[in-house]
């Protein structure tokens, strides 16, 4: 009996969302410095933000009270997380843009009706806001899910999962985009390839993070995922 042959519209692409999809950065940059002001710390600089995106909001605040010298008790990072929250969540999309490239690459993988979903430490409701925003929330469906929405989060497999099964795909027809070694992570627990920006938020150098495939623009994911096993 001969095997069913796989087609495109039973696979799936999984993005991260910050650093891979959107250039978060000055919004989260803007957010953030006000909450180091108002607690009468110094600014921090677009890089030192940078390299500090990937473990979710809270992470971020207490990353960046550490990178001022202050060993804050959780009481003061929480306050800071909720000040952080309210101002992001104000104007997360102000200052940020989608990556060149990122509308052609969602638009033509729609159209070969490969089922798409983000998975990001992200908070879901700014997750939302962001996708909506730039008017790409149509792509992914139900296939949305932060960080707080689950017990677990990247860079378990749970979380990666959890994202495909509302693709309703399977794992092994599965592919992943991101940009950190908290994506990589990820796919390598969940046991699915993964393609790497090289512009994204992460210290590490593209080769540090050994993902099967490393783009520099998103013209260059298709054929990089293509190679990978994507039928398109």
């Amino acid at each position: 009996m001969s095997e069913t042959k796989l087609t495109a519209s039973q696979q799936a692409v999984i993005f991260d969302l910050d650093g891979t999809l959107v250039d978060t950065l000055p919004d989260l940059q803007f957010a953030l410095n006000r909450v180091l002001e108002e607690e009468s710390l110094q600014s921090l600089e677009r890089e030192e933000t940078r390299l500090m995106i990937g473990g979710g909001a809270r992470n971020l605040i207490e990353l960046a009270f550490n990178k001022r010298n202050v060993t804050a008790e959780k009481d003061r990072i929480d306050a800071g997380f909720e000040r952080f929250l309210t101002y992001y969540g104000d104007e997360p999309t102000l200052r940020s843009n989608t990556f060149p490239g990122v509308e052609d690459a969602l638009a033509t993988l729609n159209e070969s009706n490969i089922a798409m979903g983000v998975c990001t430490n992200k908070p879901q409701a700014m997750t939302e806001q962001v996708i909506s925003g730039f008017d790409i929330a149509h792509y992914f469906g139900e296939a949305v899910i932060g960080g707080d929405v689950l017990p677990v989060r990247k860079p378990e497999a749970g979380h990666l999962l959890a994202v495909i099964e509302r693709t309703q795909r399977r794992p092994e027809h599965t592919f992943m985009v991101g940009d950190s070694e908290t994506d990589v992570g990820a796919a390598r627990n969940a046991g699915i390839p993964i393609v790497v920006v090289d512009f994204g938020y992460t210290a590490l150098q593209p080769e540090e993070l050994k993902a099967d495939a490393v783009i520099s623009h998103f013209d260059d994911l298709l054929p990089a995922l293509s190679s990978l096993g994507l039928l398109i």
